[in-house]
């Protein structure tokens, strides 16, 4: 499989950024898929007079060790990394060639303070956009710990490894033969799973803020952007950097940017936030907040941050169907993201719930992998554009049904089948099948605020005025959580800003 010359020649200055020779130690037989990977590392190798290649005997087939010279290697693909991959692949040609990572000074030393022997595996599927953030993330703690290894395993070349283990979503993560985590994590999740969380201490030391700012997705990192530039003392406390948005594929409603993919946008957006003095709080989450004095956030590692205001900008979620079997096969049948989950099911019968344009056009996605998709829509006329329902309509092996209610979801170790009610008649159906994707829309991220002060709607959202205020002075709300009438990027980036502006109007008029 041939690299196509706009990438070759991206890829061609990257490599002139190696800083030591590199060997791909390959474990490869005779298969087709074997083939593939020698001709993907032999044109690579042919790039560079610093890249060779050998071969080894391993179990697994095939697959590649990526090593310095002499040393023995810890970061290892298993197929071909591809597709979203592609960068992980780069970024551990360049890390262990000798180039610094660009992570903080405290998680480094955090990954080197690991003494135990630790092999990680990660399943991914080449159309995962969570994926990646997993891999580069384990691949970075085996380039800077001996003890620690990990190898990509891409489910497409390893279908039979991924029956076996039963796995349904990806990433799945095998930490030491065992299962140890699924879906997308940062590197701080991944220590905190590995070692704990990381000491409160330093949390306490910490003086009062101009402004703090809870979430780092749009809205929040527009909020933090412009209390910056103001020049007042910004901090903010981020669970995940990028919020929701790092679950979007295609953003092609980002004015003057005609197409981007949430991952890159939301990794422009945090060197955009770099550079300037935040000082960012990651993995953590917010448990309370309080108007004293001062505003009092509490986090749930039992920390107390203290700040003049407060932008609250903690976006939203995936609604659940509340139904049997929904959290009890979460991981191993029912997901909401059919770009990173969807070519598991390959060949196979899944339902889609929710008749939106988030369900219609993941039904478009999957008919061109599942042998059968349903689409389940508790209305009796779908809600996606007309545009989207007139492609679905012209799919044969999609069939839509409206005005039912999904009761259950079976299975024994992962999902078997589906029970929805005919609303019109009350009767009961039941289809067999592998994968549920479920999207109904989003619930805010707000259940943390149901005991405070602060105004929530019927919905539970943040009521806020036209400066981003909330009922109670000093504190801010911005984006999805917020009671906006709409919830897109780009109206959670200006709201993030005017929340922002509210905020530093009402320290200067204090």
């Amino acid at each position: 499989m041939a690299l196509d010359e706009t990438i070759k020649a991206q890829l061609k200055q990257y490599l002139e950024l190696l800083e030591s020779d590199v060997v791909f130690q390959a474990s490869l037989g005779q298969d087709e898929r074997s083939e593939q990977v020698r001709a993907f590392l032999e044109e690579i190798v042919a790039m560079s007079p610093r890249l060779s290649l050998e071969n080894i005997e391993t179990n697994r087939k095939p697959s590649f060790t990526v090593t310095q010279v002499g040393q023995a290697g810890r970061v290892q693909f298993a197929g071909l990394p591809l597709g979203h991959e592609f960068t992980s692949f780069v970024l551990a040609l360049l890390q262990v060639s000798g180039r610094a990572p660009k992570v903080e000074d405290a998680v480094i030393k955090r990954i080197q303070a690991i003494k135990q022997p630790l092999h990680f595996e990660t399943y991914v599927s080449l159309t995962c956009h969570n994926c990646p953030d997993v891999v580069q993330a384990l691949n970075t703690m085996a380039v800077l710990n001996p003890t620690i290894s990990h190898t990509m395993v891409e489910g497409g070349m390893f279908r039979q490894e991924v029956e076996d283990k039963k796995i349904m979503a990806v990433p799945t993560v095998f930490l030491n033969g065992e299962e140890f985590a699924n879906g997308r994590m940062t590197i701080e999740q991944l220590l905190d799973k590995i070692s704990g969380p990381a000491s409160s201490e330093e949390f306490d030391k910490k003086e009062p803020f101009d402004v703090l700012v809870v979430g780092g997705g749009p809205a929040g990192s527009s909020a933090a952007i412009y209390a910056a530039r103001k020049g007042i003392r910004t901090g903010m406390v981020v669970e995940t950097f990028g919020g929701q948005v790092m679950e979007t594929v295609g953003i092609e409603n980002m004015i003057g940017t005609p197409y981007t993919e949430g991952p890159k946008l939301m990794a422009q957006v945090e060197e955009h936030a770099k550079k300037y003095p935040i000082d960012i709080m990651k993995n953590q989450r917010v448990k309370n907040i309080e108007k004293k004095d001062l505003i009092e956030v509490e986090l749930e590692n039992g920390a107390v941050l203290k700040a003049k205001t407060a932008v609250l900008s903690v976006g939203a979620r995936w609604r659940n169907v509340n139904v049997p079997g929904e959290e009890e096969f979460r991981t191993k049948g029912v997901t909401n993201c059919p770009h990173c989950d969807g070519p598991i099911f390959t060949g196979k019968k899944v339902a889609v719930i929710g008749g939106g344009n988030s369900g219609i056009e993941a039904a478009i996605d999957l008919a061109g992998l599942a042998e059968h998709v349903y689409v389940l829509e508790f209305l009796p006329t779908l809600k996606a554009d007309q545009v989207l329902q007139d492609r679905v309509q012209q799919l044969k092996n999609v069939t839509v049904l409206t005005n039912v209610a999904t009761k259950e979801i079976h299975g024994s170790d992962q999902v078997e089948a589906i029970t929805y009610l005919d609303r019109a008649n009350n009767e009961e159906h039941k289809i067999e099948l592998s994968g549920v994707f479920v999207q109904i829309g989003l619930l805010p991220n707000t259940d943390w605020l149901k005991n405070s002060s602060v105004a929530l709607n019927e919905r539970g959202e943040i009521i806020v005025d036209k400066h981003g205020a909330t009922n109670v002075p000093g504190i801010f709300a911005a984006g999805d959580c917020t009671d906006s009438a709409y919830k897109q990027i780009i109206i959670s980036m200006g709201s993030g800003a005017t929340a922002a502006l509210g905020a530093f109007d009402y320290l200067i008029r204090q």
